[in-house]
């Protein structure tokens, strides 16, 4: 008994997504990271209940977000997914990019939030705590609430950093 057109597809699919998974894990082992974990789910009770109606999601690119000044600073933050923006009000967080054009600075401060910055393009370096720490696209730097922090584009290009913070800055 022979094989169908479609099992076929169906063994090479299956076969496909083992191969890129076993690829992946290959990349993951050569990072020298942790050891894999396995999510088990939610625990416990939700902290907000879940509604009877279906949730709808926001999709949503920068073009569609609220630009938004920094104090001292010749950067722009667009305000992506936040309270601000009714294209996608978030209520528990915040998700802004950062365009900090080549030598700009936004002077070390800090707050109550909890933050975390993805360097996405360019390289500087952050002021953490008081200490200079160099930054690069593919650094993620997660910031307790009232660490201090600064960032400076020390490269001849733009620096695109993705800030998630929770709760959203107002």
């Amino acid at each position: 008994m022979g094989v169908s057109c479609k099992q076929k597809r169906s063994l090479l699919q299956e076969d496909g997504c083992v191969n890129r998974e076993r690829s992946s894990l290959l990349q993951l082992k050569e990072m020298k990271m942790a050891k894999i974990t396995t999510f088990k789910g939610y625990q416990g009770e939700p902290p907000i209940p879940k509604p009877a109606h279906q949730v709808q999601a926001n999709v949503v690119t920068v073009q569609d977000g609220v630009p938004v000044r920094y104090p001292g600073c010749d950067g722009i933050g667009v305000r992506v997914v936040h309270p601000a923006n009714s294209n996608a009000p978030a209520q528990n967080l915040g998700l802004v990019v950062f365009f900090v054009p080549p030598h700009v600075v936004l002077e070390p401060g800090s707050h109550h939030t909890e933050e975390c910055y993805v360097i996405l393009k360019g390289k500087g370096v952050m002021t953490l705590a008081g200490e200079k720490v160099p930054v690069e696209a593919g650094t993620f730097i997660h910031l307790p609430p009232w660490c201090e922090h600064g960032i400076e584009n020390t490269g001849d290009e733009s620096m695109e950093v993705l800030i998630c913070t929770s709760p959203p800055n107002p």
